[in-house]
């Protein structure tokens, strides 16, 4: 939960930046900047960790907006300055078992 609790300081002081792909990602799904913030200062949780990913170290978020929509998010937090997003997306319903563990295909 550190390293959620670092993510949530962060994006509290807005140290947070979009990737570009994120920045398409969020008009392309329709999701605001105000329900990033909300799914990650809310009650989200580190529901898979890439320590070795190619944007630094990284992990993926589950979190809800303020209307209970349920966002992953995936943020590089190797910077302990700033955190990165990497994308955001609604988890499919179809993919996911309570949108917490990745179904097998």
């Amino acid at each position: 939960m550190v390293v959620v609790d670092s993510i949530r300081n962060l994006i509290k002081a807005r140290h947070y930046l979009l990737t570009k792909h994120a920045a398409d990602q969020l008009i392309t799904r329709d999701i605001s900047i105000a329900e990033v913030e909300q799914a990650l200062l809310g009650e989200a949780e580190m529901i898979e960790d890439y320590p070795q990913d190619k944007y630094g170290s990284s992990c993926l978020i589950l979190g809800y907006t303020g209307t209970g929509r349920a966002l992953h998010l995936q943020c590089a937090y190797s910077d302990p300055t700033v955190v990165k997003i990497v994308t955001v997306y609604e988890p499919d319903p179809a993919k996911w078992t309570d949108m917490r563990i990745r179904r097998r295909e």
